[in-house]
């Protein structure tokens, strides 16, 4: 079932005084044939306004968009099936995850054809061993990863990696070349609190090209402390860093987000297949002691339509 968003231009009168004006103005929609009444009852929900007089909307316009999150709005599920989305990028040999960082090098330890004569007649297998650094695809960051007594890949509690409530924010129209960094502000309208907050921005489309590292979206440091204050478990993005690589050192987002104890997940991918809310989040990694990041296969599961 496609998405409907409205586009308008408005101004809102408040009983008790005062009034509110905007322009260009977008809307999630529950569905496409709301007329001018309903759309502004949504708009006064979204906004949580109180004591409304009167609502004029102006050149509006329906068009089939994904939603982005707008209160007020829920799409209902037609099933309890589910679909998992995968938002991992796959592990090759050569990948070049990171600019900079080695690439994992992938070389038979026991081939198919020397297991042959290990072996019951018709029976083979390979094991295969791997060289990588753990920022290497779709990966998680513990504590352990910017503080040595932090918690390693092992000490991860698991009720914080599987299953979590989904808030996704899609911001591909959000920020441009100068205004990279996602804030606060950005964040402030949903309840994060106990969620995977998963930041979609589209630089995913870069992944494994000279332009993934340059220009790159971030999470500011007062995005980060945001959402610590607001409750978040893990915050994931699909950018080349959680933080601005382009600053000159600072780290403020792992800083912030892993010493209070949040996770934090890069390189994630495909999440325009996410809704704003109810999928499910995963992104376990295996327990290894004295290890701060590792690979995770990363999914959601989605309500079915």
């Amino acid at each position: 079932m496609a998405d409907h968003r409205a586009h308008f231009d408005f101004e809102i009168h408040f009983a008790n005084g005062g009034d509110l004006t905007g322009t260009g103005f977008r809307l999630d929609l529950p569905s496409a044939d709301l007329d001018a009444t309903a759309i502004g009852r949504l708009l006064i929900v979204h906004l949580g306004l109180a004591l409304v007089d009167t609502v004029e909307l102006r050149e509006i316009r329906v068009v089939e968009e994904p939603h982005r999150g707008s209160r007020g709005v829920a799409r209902e599920s037609a099933g309890s099936s589910s679909r998992v989305i995968d938002l991992s990028h796959p592990i090759r040999a050569g990948l070049i995850t990171y600019p900079g960082l080695p690439a994992p090098v992938i070389a038979p330890h026991l081939t198919r054809a020397d297991s042959r004569s290990k072996y019951a007649p018709g029976t083979e297998f390979a094991m295969d061993v791997i060289t990588m650094i753990g920022n290497t695809g779709t990966y998680l960051d513990s504590p352990f990863h910017r503080y040595a007594d932090g918690a390693d890949l092992a000490g991860l509690d698991l009720a914080t990696l599987v299953g979590l409530r989904a808030e996704v924010f899609h911001l591909t129209d959000a920020w441009d070349a100068t205004r990279r960094g996602i804030g606060a502000q950005t964040l402030a309208d949903r309840d994060v609190a106990g969620a995977a907050v998963l930041l979609h921005t589209g630089w995913d489309r870069h992944f494994g090209t000279a332009a993934y590292g340059l220009g790159a979206p971030f999470l500011t440091a007062e995005g980060s402390q945001y959402l610590i204050d607001a409750g978040a478990v893990l915050v994931g993005i699909d950018s080349v860093n959680i933080d601005d690589t382009e600053s000159g050192g600072e780290r403020p987002a792992h800083t912030l987000l892993l010493g209070a104890g949040v996770h934090v997940v890069e390189h994630l991918t495909g999440l325009e297949a996410l809704p704003p809310r109810g999928a499910r989040f995963t992104a376990a990694p295996p327990a290894v002691e004295g290890f701060g990041t590792f690979p995770v296969r990363a999914f959601a599961e989605v309500p079915g339509d």
